[in-house]
């Protein structure tokens, strides 16, 4: 037989018969190895470990710590679980699952519903399947042979999928005992690979996403390598269970949803309300130091403008229907991005007007279906932080450095340690379909940004595929204090825009020349960022953040009088106040301001009113001593003024 050389990521060769899998190279390394590898990269192409190698090939090998070998860990565990299933309820039918970021669902119809008691049975029914090691083999399919094979199995939804999958296609299924199921791979060679699981929950999930489909019974579990691993990451899930927002949006009253208004349609609650008016308020403070000029738009707006704007024919789905009114189609606003474009058009520009930039807090209505509501993190009704700057090409880079440090900015005033910012670039070959067809510019653009990032030092990621319709994007991914992942700002190119609007100025020469025009929204929406926030912080807002900064505990009635003298003059200084004045025990008025999350307590007793003082404690904290009221009072103003974060010292 004919040797072949694997070269190994050290660049290290090694001659082996042709038809050696990446298992057996893994073998021949070490065992400890080879009981490890759960997956292989073949010339770069991620592939089955057990895969027959006949070529000369340069080989990487993933254990299910690695990026690449959790992924595959997930999507097997995803397929042993649908195994169980099957197994433990023959008449259900499996649908889609796939590996999600450090978890895995699976998507099943079966009469009623999975009880906690069966997700139990199933994790037991998974362990049985993993000691029996079954091997796990892929076999390349037909479209017809595949319709056959899972329309025999009674599995209709397998079915769908396949007829909606061109007949050019390559189709394969992966088998391990008597479960097969439709899949691209790559998978683990063995059901023994699968150790350290735990199933976590299961609900009702539409097929599709689509509400007008069946409502199909969705479970979601986990898998590592190790077994410390999945401890770890049960603690935190844990953690951000209690940090939920949707949790404690309730518990703090800052959000509400009702029926009757709609799903994906938020009620802010008085307490959300000055959350919601401390942000605006940052947002001008910031943008009008940067130069920005603040505008309005409507919520309604005439279909021709979005259709001039390439929304209709690129972003319909995305967009509420359209209503009649007086004979012509008005929708309700998708995006603030065509209106800006004609506030700029409003009056003629020179190049003296350049950086042109403008703000608004724009209310934006956008049709999620009902499957892909999340509590504030998906929504129908958003209020975005938006802003456009239209410049030259020369002014360009420094206009969009500009915006990259002004979110450096809201980090440091957010606490946000942990943030990547991803360069999402355009697909040549969806060009014309999911892009604007101009290729030339694309490249253009794309070498612009990424030139920029690099000359201002900035961190960054490509990721091809993922971005606007009209233009490359930095989308921004930030980490909560827990480490749980959120995408927030965005920060976008537009280069096709101004020419579809005729956007002109008129240069040092007196010649006319178009924009470019960069979108931005460093906060995202109040929705998003304050779901993030909640959670970031959980619950436990920064003093000039908190809804009620200060309360104040009379230890009994004879102190009344004096605490409302302190209510009083903190509420003429601009302090959020309130005062606990029930007829209750002193630790029992400190434990439900504990619980209420209130950063400040001043405590009031009658040596306290007669020395016109206050005993204070903090979050996490505590007893902070006694203090005049007027210093307390001096030191909350100024921990206003300066956004402090004294979290980040507890």
């Amino acid at each position: 037989m004919s040797e072949i050389t694997i070269t190994l990521p050290d660049k290290s060769t090694r001659s082996y018969a042709a038809g050696i899998t990446p298992l057996e190279i893994a073998e021949s390394i070490g065992t400890r190895l080879a009981q490890d590898t759960v997956a292989a990269s073949i010339n770069g192409v991620l592939s089955d470990a057990n895969v027959s190698i006949t070529y000369d090939a340069r080989v990487s090998l993933y254990t299910g710590s690695s990026d690449e070998g959790h992924g595959v860990l997930l999507h097997s565990t995803a397929h042993l679980m649908a195994q169980a299933v099957k197994s433990l309820w023959p008449k259900s039918q499996v649908t889609i699952g796939p590996a999600i970021k450090n978890r895995f669902y699976y998507d099943f119809d079966i009469d009623g519903t999975f009880s906690p008691e069966d997700l139990k049975k199933i994790e037991s029914k998974m362990r049985e399947l993993s000691k029996a090691n079954l091997p796990v083999s892929r076999q390349k399919l037909s479209r017809n042979e595949a319709i056959k094979l899972f329309k025999g199995m009674g599995e209709d939804y397998k079915v769908e999928i396949i007829e909606q999958i061109d007949s050019a296609d390559n189709i394969s299924a992966y088998s391990q005992g008597d479960f097969i199921d439709l899949c691209r791979g790559p998978h683990v060679p063995s059901t023994g690979k699968i150790r350290h699981f735990k199933l976590l929950s299961s609900s009702g999930a539409y097929w599709r996403g689509d509400e007008k489909n069946k409502m199909l019974q969705r479970i979601y579990g986990t898998v590592f390598s190790t077994k410390k691993e999945l401890k770890e990451y049960l603690i935190f899930l844990e953690e951000a269970k209690k940090r939920d927002h949707r949790k404690l949006g309730k518990e703090l009253e800052i959000y509400t949803f009702d029926d009757e208004v709609g799903p994906g349609l938020p009620l802010w609650l008085p307490n959300g309300g000055i959350i919601i008016d401390e942000l605006e308020a940052l947002a001008k403070e910031i943008e009008t130091r940067h130069g920005y000029q603040r505008v309005r738009t409507p919520h309604l707006t005439k279909g021709d403008l979005y259709k001039k704007s390439g929304h209709l024919d690129l972003y319909k789905d995305a967009m509420f229907p359209a209503m009649d009114v007086d004979g012509i189609e008005y929708y309700v606003k998708p995006m603030n991005c065509p209106h800006h474009h004609k506030i700029y058009d409003a009056s003629p520009k020179s190049y003296r007007d350049l950086p042109f930039r403008i703000s608004e807090y724009g209310t934006c209505y956008r049709y999620e279906k009902s499957g892909q509501l999340f509590g504030l993190m998906r929504v129908r009704s958003m209020q975005m932080n938006d802003a456009h700057i239209y410049c030259s090409h020369e002014d360009f880079e420094v206009e969009f450095m500009d915006v990259c440090q002004m979110y450096l900015e809201y980090f440091d005033i957010f606490g946000i340690d942990k943030y990547e910012m991803r360069l999402s670039l355009h697909d040549p070959t969806a060009l014309g379909k999911k892009y604007i067809d101009e290729p030339k510019l694309w490249n253009q653009t794309e070498d612009v940004v990424r030139n920029a990032l690099k000359n201002g030092g900035i961190n960054f990621a490509e990721i091809p595929g993922e971005a606007a319709f009209y233009g490359p994007k930095i989308d921004v991914q930030v980490w909560s204090v827990i480490g749980k992942e959120f995408t927030l700002g965005t920060n976008q190119v537009d280069f096709a825009i101004p020419k579809r609007f005729n956007l002109t100025y008129t240069d040092e020469n007196g010649s006319e020349q178009t924009p470019i025009c960069i979108h931005r929204a460093p906060l995202s929406t109040h929705e998003r960022f304050i779901g993030f926030l909640i959670e970031h912080y959980g619950g436990d807002f920064p003093l000039w953040l908190s809804p009620i900064q200060v309360i104040i505990l009379p230890v009994s009635e004879k102190t009344h009088t004096y605490a409302t003298s302190v209510q009083s003059k903190f509420k003429a200084a601009g302090i959020r106040v309130k005062m606990d004045d029930r007829p209750e025990k002193i630790g029992a008025k400190i434990r439900q301001a504990e619980l209420s999350k209130i950063p400040v307590m001043a405590i009031v007793g009658e040596k306290e009113a007669e020395n016109n003082t206050v005993s204070t404690r903090r979050r996490f904290i505590g007893d902070q001593g006694v203090i005049k009221t007027d210093q307390l009072l001096k030191n909350i103003i100024s921990e206003i003024k300066q956004r402090s974060l004294p979290h980040r010292e507890s």
